[in-house]
């Protein structure tokens, strides 16, 4: 049998879609990839090398500007056809991936406040042509973006993909997992930032930081700083009722 760990390229996939210049802290968590990975090829891919229209939710998230949901299937297009490894462009490295790479293709659960699911953003890497994207690609090729008024149907890639393993026998637990040809990782490796207070929990096995940039749904930094910190200084449920106050008045 073909040993397929040594056939993930050391390549770096990013997708930024859109034209507008990468942010700061995006170009923060670029060089921390370039100081862990050094030697390893950075490829950006945008409109320039990448059809947005690829499949029609694709298709549709384009033409409503939505560019991170065309990051959510592209990214399974590039690594399916290339492979090599995939990070969000708010993913910021704290060691080397490379004892993760020669244990073979993976992902990892991230866990929030709310939910808890496989997130592909996080970090994933594989060879090409894994059977299990092939599947992800097919989900979302016969998967509408919008209902008929043009309102965005709910979930996420994090949905979907998850939807996805389970169907392979995933466990809904985080724990490290194989599935399909992937090893799934505890939330400790990828996600060690709390969505809320923006704490950090960094562990032994801590390989990088998710900082929920949340540019899928429009919010700007600022307000994400400003949450965080009213979590952290007011607490989880003073912050909630101060919330529901605010939306009573309007």
């Amino acid at each position: 049998m073909r040993d397929e760990r040594n056939d993930i390229p050391r390549v770096i996939h990013y997708c930024w879609f859109g034209g507008k210049p990468l942010p700061r802290e995006a170009e923060k968590c670029l060089d921390s990839w370039r100081r862990h990975m050094p030697g390893c090829e950075l490829r950006r891919w945008d409109e320039s090398n990448y059809r947005p229209d690829a499949v029609p939710f694709t298709a549709e998230a384009a033409r409503q500007g939505l560019w991170a949901f065309v990051s959510d299937y592209a990214r399974f297009d590039i690594l399916f056809n290339h492979g090599g490894i995939y990070l969000d462009t708010d993913v910021e490295l704290v060691a080397s991936l490379d004892p993760l790479l020669k244990r073979g293709a993976y992902m990892g659960w991230e866990k929030t406040s709310t939910s808890l699911g496989v997130n592909s953003g996080l970090g994933m890497a594989a060879p090409a042509g894994m059977e299990i994207f092939a599947e992800v690609l097919a989900d979302y090729a016969g998967r509408p973006f919008a209902d008929a008024k043009g309102n965005r149907l709910a979930g996420t890639v994090v949905t979907v993909v998850t939807d996805r393993l389970l169907r392979h026998g995933l466990v809904l637990a985080d724990t490290e997992q194989k599935v399909a040809g992937l090893t799934v990782y505890p939330s400790e490796y990828f996600n060690p930032l709390d969505d809320l207070t923006g704490r950090l929990n960094i562990g032994p096995q801590t390989y990088s930081i998710h900082h929920f940039a949340k540019t899928w749904l429009g919010q700007p930094a600022w307000r994400t700083r400003l949450s965080r910190a009213a979590h952290r200084w007011l607490g989880l449920d003073m912050t909630a009722k101060l919330k529901r106050l605010s939306k009573f008045k309007k």
